[in-house]
């Protein structure tokens, strides 16, 4: 008699101990519990921690609270300036609703997915290349509100939505860097024209400044000077300046004013007389020994005059 109790008693504890094992079952911090009973979803979501279920009655199912971050696939398309590109984004989103999100839709992340593609290709064809390039929070903002509104139903909601990276053709990719390399050289010549001016405005006031002192350009002279002959490996040209020729033509005597001549009289020909020669008026009857003078000689002829006297033995003739 007393082993039959202890057999029972041995047997109903293994079948509580099948039970426990068979009903118990721990929902994580992360975690919701759905039970379904014999098919039916009950109200209560059951939370984190330990809890029990009527085995081969009731299910529990559970749900993962946490944000889940779905890559969507890169979408190709034609944007609204009928340019070729590659679009790839990310989708963060969680859920809010576990009862919605297992009962209102069959799979809730593949239904995000393909939601998050047909939205991401149809966010390519309502944009231009500059927007999808400079412009992508807007962007990013419009692909959440297109996903967000049917995931809202399905329990779920998007946390965040970022467009990953866009892919261009080649072609393209050239064509916009030619593009950029002539704006910035636009912006260059902008910015050395506009020194330039800054610079011709200065160097105007310096030469106003100068004119008034005309010791400060001598200065200016020197320093630049002693500028260039820090460097070893150049050759110095020092310019003459303008201001000394200046003050040596102001310390110069003024030229003595030339003699006064007699009338000029042209050379006559060949065989009348020598050929053209300044001859001094006073001392011609004695260089030609008292001969009388030709009328081609009346007066001084054009030439070299010989001031100087005539030596004591020098030829009857005409002194040159």
């Amino acid at each position: 008699m007393v082993e039959e109790l202890l057999t029972a008693a041995i047997a109903t504890g293994v079948g509580v101990v099948v039970y426990v094992g068979a009903a118990a079952r721990v929902v994580k911090q992360y975690e919701r519990g759905l039970v379904f009973r014999l098919g039916r979803l009950r109200e209560e979501v059951r939370g984190p921690g330990f809890t029990t279920i009527v085995p081969f009655v009731e299910r529990l199912r559970k749900v993962n609270m946490q944000i889940v971050t779905l890559p969507v696939p890169a979408q190709e398309g034609i944007t609204r300036d009928n340019v070729t590109v590659r679009v790839d984004a990310v989708v963060y989103f969680k859920v809010v609703d576990p009862a919605s999100a297992i009962v209102a839709v069959e799979d809730y992340r593949f239904a995000v997915s393909q939601m998050a593609q047909t939205s991401l290709r149809s966010i390519i064809g309502k944009s231009d290349l500059d927007d999808l390039l400079s412009n992508r929070e807007m962007l990013n903002q419009g692909l959440e509100l297109m996903i967000d509104s049917p995931a809202v139903g399905w329990g779920v909601q998007i946390d965040r939505v970022e467009i990953k990276d866009v892919s261009l053709p080649e072609t393209m990719k050239r064509s916009m860097a030619r593009q950029a390399e002539a704006d910035r050289e636009r912006r260059a010549r902008v910015i050395n024209a506009d020194a330039e001016l800054q610079a011709s405005h200065k160097l105007a006031e310096a030469a106003e400044v100068m004119s008034e002192q005309p010791a400060a350009l001598q200065l200016r002279l020197l320093h630049t000077i002693v500028a260039v002959a820090a460097e070893k490996n150049s050759t110095l040209v020092l310019p003459f300046p303008v201001e000394l020729l200046r003050f040596l033509e102001r310390s110069a005597p003024p030229p003595a004013a030339a003699p006064a001549r007699d009338r000029p009289a042209p050379a006559g020909p060949a065989s009348e007389g020598p050929g053209p020669a300044e001859v001094d008026a006073a001392s011609a009857p004695d260089a030609l020994d008292g001969a009388p003078a030709p009328d081609a000689l009346d007066g001084s002829v054009d030439g070299l005059m010989l001031d100087a006297p005539p030596p004591e033995h020098e030829p009857d003739g005409l002194r040159e």
